[in-house]
């Protein structure tokens, strides 16, 4: 505007020269002030009130996001305050779990210290509550199974009395419950031997270590010679590990022959309040506990391919067992559409992990979880349900369950013994059937610096079913090309900065993009302008205003052209 202005001044005093010069006239005689200065001046006043607008928009945003911050503070201080009527420290469960050790070793005749550490750590009074049972069976099993008696003990050079230690830590969003002991550890070669007797394990395989320690959360599973009181009943550790994952946790298990075996229990902080990732896949948005996201891997088209092909991905030395979303979700028509860049989550959870293609990532969010009732309670892999802002009910997922469960139904399907245990990289073998990427729109880039022809052709083309990009000129097409490949060019001569042929010239020279069509579209329709575009190695040159039959014409030849030369892989 203020350049505007400066030329309009520089006409007048041009004219009050000329003015000057002829004498024989009156310069009151000439007209100073054309119709295009009263313009430039009416545009400077319509300027300066739009300042003034902005000025008073800009003053009103200030007050609104002061207002939001104060209102963000009190949401969270009331949040806090509610948390705290809510929890209570785990040391209220001392008392109880020390007579629960005191009667078991009694019956056992044996002898054990517990040490409680972390006892003022404060937990979900929901939580607690339902905690206490996996407790009192763990220290059973910990006095039966793993503390030694009296004679073997000093006989393998350890104190009579056997220690059990529970220590108690908050870890970001989750509590870390440890029940550690320093008895005989887990009898692998017992476990192993009764898992082949029950069908858990084929004959002459040779599980891992962290197969056999997943065997004992079977139902049904003991290594109890004789069913007492304490143990032997076949029901136990699967009831611990329900009602762990049921609170939306996770165990984990490990052991040292010999030197003791540790069960760690990873919970929520509160069963109200809970971060989540919040993902789209199948047309729906997700939610999964961000406590079992490890990492997040954006992957190029290519590489998405080759990890369908071998329905796993290898990250950290760890293979990960890789499914689709939906699928696990029992959606068996909804493909992915490969993006510029497609999201990959690996999730962990116990001694189980698992890769997921989402559609989108919609980012972290702290997440109020409701009740999603009796009907939907029993069913793996739902830990639960939220409602964001929008009003949408959104459901909290565990991938990780909900691999396991379609393995146990494809073995059960299929009458086959397992080779592994779910989650592993020998047990998940690819069950589900993977998803077969959709073909990707073809992505048009359309260079051109008239924003009415840039909105005009970008709705067109995505009608049609295209992807589209744009640019002003030719310096924008050439950062958008350092990223992206298009399928087709839609190009412009005459543009500021760098022009249509200038671009042309740089696209043909590069090796990696010469082999993209050009469609020129412009108002230059000489021979002259046509003779140096052919030069160039246009493939197509249009007049403007086109004909948007003709240009989709062009398009689809040339898309179809380029498909029958490089088929998909």
């Amino acid at each position: 505007m203020r350049e505007i202005e400066i030329q309009a001044e520089t006409q007048i005093q041009s004219r009050m020269s000329q003015v000057q010069e002829v004498e024989a006239f009156d310069p009151l005689e000439f007209d100073r002030y054309t119709r295009f200065q009263e313009l430039t001046r009416s545009l400077a006043e319509g300027v300066n009130d739009v300042a003034t607008v902005q000025q008073a928009l800009l003053k009103n945003l200030d007050d609104a996001d002061a207002a939001l911050m104060a209102q963000a503070r009190l949401s969270r201080d009331v949040q806090q305050q509610l948390l705290a009527v809510r929890t209570v420290p785990f040391a209220s469960l001392t008392e109880r779990l020390y007579r629960v050790l005191r009667q078991t070793a009694k019956e056992l005749n044996k002898k054990a210290n517990l040490e409680i550490r972390g006892g003022q750590t404060e937990l979900d009074r929901g939580v607690l509550e339902k905690l206490v049972a996996a407790l009192e069976h763990l220290l059973r099993n910990a006095m039966d199974h793993g503390i030694e008696d009296r004679e073997t003990r000093l006989a393998a050079g350890k104190p009579e009395i056997g220690e059990v230690a529970i220590t108690v830590r908050q870890e970001g969003n989750e509590i870390a419950l440890t029940l550690a002991d320093d008895g005989r550890g887990l009898p692998l070669e017992e476990i192993k031997s009764r898992a082949v007797t029950t069908g858990l394990f084929a004959a002459g395989t040779e599980p891992s270590e962290a197969q056999l320690i997943e065997a004992i959360f079977a139902p049904g599973f003991t290594t109890a010679q004789s069913i007492t009181q304490i143990s032997g009943r076949g029901i136990g550790m699967d009831v611990v590990k329900n009602g762990i994952t049921g609170l939306g946790g996770r165990v984990e298990v490990a052991t040292t022959p010999g030197k003791g075996t540790v069960f760690t229990l990873y919970l929520p902080l509160t069963l109200a309040v809970t971060q989540a990732v919040l993902v789209r896949a199948g047309g729906r948005i997700h939610a999964l506990p961000a406590a079992l996201v490890e990492q997040v891997q954006q992957v190029k088209p290519e590489s998405l391919v080759s990890l369908y092909a071998a329905r796993e991905v290898r990250w950290q030395t760890r293979l990960y067992p890789f499914y689709y979303l939906p699928r696990l979700l029992g959606d068996t028509h909804h493909a992915p559409e490969p993006q510029r860049y497609n999201p990959v989550l690996f999730l962990k959870s116990a001694n189980q992990f698992v890769a997921i293609h989402v559609d989108e990532m919609l980012g972290n969010q702290e997440i109020v979880i409701k009740n999603i009732g009796a009907q939907l309670a029993r069913l793996p892999g739902l830990a639960g349900a939220t409602v964001l802002g929008t009003g949408e009910i959104v459901l909290i997922l565990n991938p990780v369950q909900l691999v396991a469960r379609q393995l146990r139904v494809s073995q059960r399907a299929a009458g086959v013994v397992a080779a592994g245990a779910p989650g592993t990289a020998a047990g998940l073998e690819a069950t589900l059937p993977q998803p077969v990427l959709s073909p990707r729109a073809p992505f048009v880039l359309v260079v051109d610096d008239s924003l009415t022809v840039r909105k005009i052709t970008s709705r067109l083309l995505s009608r049609e079913g295209f992807e589209v990009g744009t640019a002003r000129d030719g310096v924008d097409a050439l950062q958008i090309l350092a990223d992206q490949t298009p399928d087709v060019i839609l190009l412009d001569i005459e543009m500021p900065r760098m022009d249509g042929f200038e671009f042309a010239k740089t696209v043909r020279s590069d090796p990696r993009l010469r082999a993209v069509p050009i469609i020129m579209i412009t108002s230059r329709t000489a021979e002259k302008h046509r003779a140096r575009a052919t030069e160039l190695g246009v493939e197509v040159y249009m007049g403007k205003p086109f004909q948007e039959e003709e240009l989709l014409r062009n398009i689809r030849q040339i898309v179809a052209a380029r498909a029958a030369a490089v088929p998909a892989a």
